[in-house]
Order: structure tokens, then sequence, then C-alpha cells
């Protein structure tokens, strides 16, 4: 586990993949979350940079904000700022990554001209906490901690787990987005905590920086 002195990483908000220069596919993430984990981080006292998709958000005080528009351009900056760090990290990915891109971006406007419809050929964009994971594995990331956000629908904390699993993850925050007042665009949620053993504990609903301070508080135990 990481020892300090400790940073902290947090990826936040949408990302964008363009099909052309004025569409694109992305989501209704609003960053809320993410930024509220990026405050409670720097009012910890720890180094903390936001990697941010694209958002209207302010930036909190004392974080560092790097912003970026597609999951590829989100991963290269995640990458940079975890190499670059002096000691421990803790990266915390609340990011609404796009899981598909388009696989050609044209250069111009695609004109809609006489056509009834229109096939897009997706490919699928990394996974960012899938490949940060495989880079702790090889030794690429040393006293690298790992803790990722699950948007669901339906049955949130059993998904998380395999999430959680399959990435080798720290805990896993996991919501149903579905549900009043935990969803896109607002400042609650209501979440569950997802450990590797299968453990959950579910939290009731408080606001996302409630939340977020409980996020970085497990984040510290944890690397103690």
């Amino acid at each position: 586990m990481p020892k300090r002195p400790l940073e902290f990483v947090i990826s936040a908000g949408p990302t964008r993949e363009h099909i052309d220069p004025v569409r694109f596919l992305s989501n209704p993430s609003t960053g809320k979350m993410g930024f509220a984990v990026a405050r409670a981080a720097a009012e910890a006292g720890f180094k903390t940079s936001l990697i941010a998709g694209p958002v209207s958000l302010s930036t909190p005080r004392n974080v560092e904000r790097v912003n970026v528009v597609s999951a590829c351009e989100m991963l290269e900056a995640c990458k940079a700022k975890i190499a670059s760090a002096k000691g421990g990290v803790v990266f915390i990915s609340t990011a609404a990554v796009a899981d598909f891109r388009p696989a050609v971006t044209a250069n111009k406007k695609i004109k809609k001209g006489s056509a009834e419809e229109m096939t897009l050929r997706l490919v699928k964009n990394p996974d960012i906490l899938k490949t940060l994971s495989a880079g702790k594995r090889d030794g690429l990331y040393k006293d690298l901690s790992l803790i990722g956000f699950a948007a669901e629908t339906g049955s949130p904390a059993e998904e998380a787990s395999r999430k959680c699993r399959e990435k080798n993850l720290d805990f896993i925050v996991a919501n149903d987005v579905s549900m009043p007042g935990s969803g896109f665009a607002v400042n609650t949620n209501r979440a569950s905590i997802v450990f590797p053993d299968g453990t959950v504990e579910d939290l009731a609903l408080m606001t996302k920086l409630q939340l977020a301070r409980k996020i970085v508080a497990l984040a510290i135990k944890g690397v103690k």
C-alpha cells in the first residue's frame, strides 16, 4: 500500500468522443461528484490533481486542474499525473468515461444530404482503471491505490463487486443513477461502498460533499 507523502488524482465529468467538429457522443455527467471529491481531498491537506472532462464547474480551492475532452486524453493525463507524483497516489475514478468512440472522426461537418439514415462504426475506448491496474501489477506504478465509481441501474452493488475484483480496486462506490437524488446533475447521492472481499456498506442519502469526505477518509485509512 502507498506510504506518505500521499497525493490524490481524481478524474471527473464526462468525456466527449467527436463524430465531426460539431457533433459528439457523451453522457449527462456534470462532474459534481468528482469535484466534491477533489475539494474533500484538498481540504484534508493533500496535494490534489483533478483531471476534468468538459464541465462548467469552478475548480476547488488548492486543486490543480487539467482539462481534457476524450477518453484517450483523460487516460494520458491520469497516467502522467500518477507517474510524476513524488509519493504514494490515490487515484479516484469518478469520471463517466465513454465506453466507445467513432472509428473515424470527420475533420469537417458531416452534411445531412438526402440520406434517411447513417451507420456509425464505433471502437472500444481504453478502460482507464483497468489500464492503471495493469500498470500497477507490472510495476510501472508503485504505491498506487485505485478507487472506482460504478453508476448503474438495477443492482449496482452486484455489478460493482465484479468490477472491483476484475480491476483489482481498493474499493468501489456504487450508485443507482435511476433512483431519485442519486443520478446526474443533482447535489446528493445514495451510494454503497463495495470492498474486494464482497463486503458492502450501504449509505444513506447525503450530499455529494459528505460522500466525498467519507471516500477520502476511507482512502486515507487504507494507506496508513
